[in-house]
């Protein structure tokens, strides 16, 4: 796993709580920074984990809000910020696929409006809600964001049309976050394939097997994994910005 001194930095985790979040939380935390963990409102599960890291001894705070509701992402970002007394990075992770199981693209009668809004208002507005809270700060101290994207926002297939159509937008949104951002401030995404989260780890086994064939180093990637790209683009990759990095495993190839 690569390391980096992160003591002195600040960072803002949304859906930090669990999964990727979380892993990328821990990973910053344990490399020096004081991180915010951005949760639902009242999500005891939020509260248990931010006390959990904070009993091992780690430097985290929480930062409860809804990315999605306007107003309210942005006072989460402002709070976090004045808490912390500045801001190096922004991951923005916090999503959503809205539905536990994969609809087909045929099934165009389930993408109602208010799926659409659901998607689009937690994956796509609710990173450029963060971003232009933080922006100030961020262009204070050089720092970065790195949004969470997905394969499914470089073509492959994802749950859904609208989970899709939304992870390519913010694919979209990465790079024009890089022009309007810079030179201060670097912006990029991770990609992922398919990872081993409490999300994915209901799936049917067939459907896990299928992703461990189809990547050509045949696993499923971990948290860790992702967690570890981020952790490159944030703290090292000094002149990479507008980027994609996929971390897949291979099953793009």
């Amino acid at each position: 796993m690569i390391k980096a001194d992160l003591k002195g930095k600040r960072a803002l985790v949304t859906g930090g709580a669990s999964g990727i979040g979380l892993a990328t939380v821990t990973m910053l935390a344990e490399m020096g920074a004081k991180v915010a963990i951005n949760h639902l409102e009242g999500d005891p599960a939020g509260l248990e984990k931010v006390a959990e890291l904070k009993a091992q001894g780690l430097d985290v705070i929480a930062a409860p809000g809804n990315i999605s509701i306007p107003g309210n992402a942005e006072a989460m970002v402002e709070t976090a910020i004045e808490a912390m007394g500045g801001l190096d990075y922004l991951v923005n992770n916090a999503g959503t696929s809205g539905t536990q199981d994969k609809i087909p693209p045929s099934d165009l009668d389930k993408m109602t409006e208010d799926f659409w809004q659901l998607l689009l208002g937690t994956n796509l507005i609710g990173p450029f809600r963060c971003a232009h809270a933080a922006a100030p700060a961020l262009k204070e101290s050089r720092g970065a964001i790195v949004n969470m994207a997905s394969i499914a926002g470089i073509g492959q297939q994802g749950s859904s049309i609208a989970y899709a159509a939304s992870k390519s937008g913010l694919v979209s949104l990465t790079r024009s976050l890089a022009r309007g951002l810079a030179p201060e401030v670097r912006v990029n995404a991770v990609a992922p394939g398919q990872t081993r989260t409490p999300w994915t780890d209901s799936w049917p086994e067939e459907r896990k097997q299928w992703a461990r064939d189809l990547a050509v180093l045949k696993r499923r990637s971990e948290p860790e994994d992702i967690a570890e790209a981020v952790l490159y683009l944030c703290a090292g990759a000094s002149m990479v910005t507008g980027h994609v990095l996929v971390v897949d495993g291979g099953m793009t190839l």
